[in-house]
């Protein structure tokens, strides 16, 4: 039987973890459908922004409700108190050069646990606008294109269109971490429904600018996608489209797709997401894994096998310990625990459900497993507590992150009996310190690691904040210099491979005007043209692995309104 891992506090396959925020991601609802949500909450997120390679991305920007933050050189995200709804929040993650990705959940009380992994957005195929046109992928899964696009302002648009296209399977190990928002959706009727899906496809089309362009009114595509082979005997022979409204944070139906040999065609208005799913009416379910002395148990995968389904879905439990979500009403089901390295240490059977539950905790004694709690304290340099920062610890593959707020830190987990050691790491974000990578070997029940102080100084970084927003910290991939002798270009770069690019027309100490200057970086460009009362102040230009010194201070104006920015460097000198 195959098994797919969803989301940290998430079912996604089969059934779902919703949830939902305030901000503009979602608007204001004031639909029927919302009121299915509940009332407004503040609930917590700790979260990772990772590529299809599992490796952190740095400086993406997360969204929830009002807040909006941006991943530090791990991927992490902290959000505390944001507002969400009762029974639904809606993260978003943005990075230029990336596919836009969400993940959507029902929040619980405690720390709720996000990782979103993210497609790099690369061009498949080039097609001209006035042409009908084919762009396929290898698996048979292809879109028929008319010819007939618009911009985002609704204006014809005539030229090269750069499609991408992406086919994410029902098998695929990644679906939970790569789909958007999760298995949750709002049918023809206005009920809400869980989906199981049989493969998902992002179209994404730009023009020759970058611009993202779409399929004009009244003209539409055709959509081949390829079935599952564990699911082509279960496929059945017509069956609802959806797609993923990126607004609101959830699945709507539009459609039906039809069966023909191995692939299910259908026709589509508009590019986004769309889906293949069977549709189902849902419970909300929700469960506490502990041990015997009652301590939750975090990032535990707990699994959901309805009877006839294909699939075990898999959820993990948050720093309460709790899982909640979206199952299939009137089923009875096999719920399953897993340590970290995969092994079941509990089944039981449950349901079938008519209404919303909450179940008995399942308790995880020493006869089935080892549990243990890892916990300490993290100190800055100083001896005081950290009180804006995190703890990351890795344990196999699995990395779970405790913020940091008053000082102390724990973890709650199974230990595995082929594996016993894992690795601590601890940020101050405040005064930019680290504790470095430090290794440990578990003891139960308790696992004291006693303090942990940042101390290890960062040696160089680049920070910015816009307004009020919290600072953005570039700590990787950063460089600083000015032409050699001879060349021809800026006299001062300083840039980070996560876009910031600073340039001038000087490299000598002093206090200039933005006339000398020019910026950019993740959602800001600034050039000597546009309004602005930007002062660069230049402090040092050392030379060769010595350091540059920058500060930025002033206001600038967009088509959003006249901004404030700060920006402080302090970058080795590498050329």
């Amino acid at each position: 039987m195959k098994k797919i891992k969803i989301l940290l506090g998430a079912l996604l396959i089969i059934f779902a973890f919703v949830t939902c925020d305030l901000s503009e991601n979602n608007g204001n609802f004031t639909d029927n459908f919302s009121e299915k949500f509940g009332n407004v909450v503040a609930r917590s997120f700790t979260g990772q922004i990772v590529d299809i390679n599992n490796h952190p991305i740095q400086n993406a920007t997360v969204k929830i409700g009002s807040s909006t933050v941006q991943t530090d050189v791990n991927g992490v995200f902290i959000i505390n108190s944001a507002d969400v709804f009762e029974k639904f929040a809606y993260v978003t993650a943005k990075k230029s050069g990336y596919l836009d990705g969400s993940r959507s959940l029902v929040p619980t009380a405690g720390r709720n646990n996000v990782k979103i992994m993210l497609l790099t957005d690369t061009p498949l195929q080039t097609v001209q606008s006035g042409v009908e046109s084919e762009v396929s992928l290898p698996s048979g899964t292809k879109v028929n294109f008319d010819g007939v696009f618009t911009d985002e302002n609704g204006a014809t648009y005539t030229g090269n269109v750069q499609v991408s296209m992406f086919h994410l399977t029902s098998s695929d190990e990644n679906l939970n971490n790569l789909m958007p928002g999760m298995l949750y959706a709002e049918n023809n009727n206005g009920n809400e429904v869980i989906l199981k899906t049989f493969g998902m496809l992002n179209v994404t089309l730009r023009g020759s600018a970058g611009q993202k362009l779409n399929i004009a009114n009244g003209y539409t595509a055709d959509i081949t996608i390829r079935i599952d082979d564990s699911q082509l005997a279960s496929a059945p022979i017509t069956i609802p489209l959806w797609y993923f409204d990126e607004v609101r944070g959830y699945w709507k139906q539009d459609g039906v797709a039809t069966k023909v040999g191995n692939n299910y065609v259908g026709t589509v208005s508009h590019f986004s997401w769309w889906n293949c799913d069977a549709q189902f009416p849902t419970v909300r379910l929700t469960t506490t894994v502990v041990d015997s002395n009652g301590n939750p148990l975090t990032n535990v995968s707990v699994g959901l096998l309805p009877n006839g389904f294909t699939y075990t879905a898999y959820g993990n439990t948050n720093g309460s310990g709790q899982v909640s979500g979206l199952v299939p009403a009137n089923t009875t089901m096999t719920v399953s625990v897993l340590d970290i390295c995969g092994n079941s240490i509990y089944t039981g059977t449950i349901g079938p459900f008519t209404s919303d539950t909450i179940l008995p905790n399942i308790v995880i004694t020493s006869a089935m497993a080892t549990p243990t709690v890892v916990q300490g304290t993290l100190l800055k340099c100083d001896s005081t507590n950290v009180t804006n920062g995190y703890v990351l610890m890795q344990y196999g593959a699995t990395q779970s992150i405790a913020a940091v707020t008053g000082g102390t830190f724990s973890f709650s987990t199974v230990v595995c009996p082929s594996d016993n050691t894992f690795t601590l790491q601890g940020f101050d974000y405040d005064n930019l310190q680290t504790t470095g990578t430090i290794n440990y070997t578990f003891t139960s029940p308790i696992t004291n690691i006693g303090v942990l102080t940042a101390c290890n100084t960062i040696t160089q970084f680049i920070s910015y904040q816009v307004d009020s927003n919290p600072p953005v910290f570039l700590l990787t991939g950063l460089h600083s210099g000015t032409t050699p002798p001879g060349g021809t270009g800026a006299q001062l770069y300083i840039t980070s491979t996560n876009y910031f690019y600073l340039s001038g027309t000087t490299h000598v100490p002093g206090v200039y005007p933005s006339t000398a200057f020019q910026m950019s970086s993740e959602g800001i460009g600034i050039s000597s043209s546009m309004p602005n009362t930007l002062q660069y102040n230049l402090s040092s230009f050392g030379a060769v692995g010595q350091y540059v010194d920058m500060t930025v201070n002033g206001t600038f104006s967009n088509s959003t309104g006249v901004h404030t920015l700060t920006v402080i460097a302090h970058v080795l000198r590498d050329y």
